[in-house]
């Protein structure tokens, strides 16, 4: 993935052949935990949403490199320099470590890819995006991630997911850890 400071991005991935990646609720805050952790410093997260199988976020990207001390993970090496895209390796496979252990498994536990989306509309959100701009996409992805389990009829309103920001964003959750003034921006336009 290739990433510029001051840009969002959608970025998802899924389990490896759509198996499920979080079994429980403690899994969904472990992994919400690693997010804060290690992506987190790296830019300001807009919204989210954890799905059984998946997840997206909307993410924009403030710095491309930092130390690995600037990150609460546990490394040999604190003072070399991180990548986003590092970071983001290091969170999946911290957790797919922590599930597979917990759980008697082995092997990948997402898919090899993780995807990162600027503005270009691919296979995974299909519509006419010839005419957006970039405000438009990241409406459209702030919209689409947050109906998502809506879609999924794991709900039938957004903010009654818990693990997604649209709660956050409703005022229902006091404990955001997404810039909501941005998000807001994003919206209103």
């Amino acid at each position: 993935m290739k990433f510029e400071k001051g840009v969002a991005y959608h970025i998802y991935n899924q389990g490896n052949n759509r198996r499920q990646i979080f079994l429980n609720r403690d899994n969904y805050f472990y992994f919400l935990g690693k997010m804060k952790n290690i992506i987190a410093p790296f830019g300001d997260f807009i919204c989210y949403c954890l799905m059984p199988n998946h997840f997206h976020l909307l993410f924009r990207v403030e710095h491309l490199e930092l130390p690995m001390k600037m990150l609460n993970v546990q490394s040999k090496r604190v003072d070399r320099e991180v990548s986003l895209n590092d970071a983001i390796g290091i969170a999946l496979r911290s957790y797919t470590r922590a599930i597979n252990k917990r759980n008697g498994w082995s092997g990948s536990l997402f898919r090899e890819e993780t995807k990162a989306k600027d503005g270009c509309i691919e296979e995974f959100i299909t519509v006419d995006s010839r005419h957006w701009n970039m405000l438009d996409y990241l409406s459209y992805c702030f919209n689409y991630i947050h109906e998502n389990p809506v879609e999924a009829g794991l709900v039938r309103k957004a903010v009654d997911w818990e693990f997604s920001s649209a709660k956050d964003y409703a005022g229902i959750s006091l404990s955001s850890f997404c810039n909501l003034e941005l998000g807001r921006q994003i919206v209103t336009g």
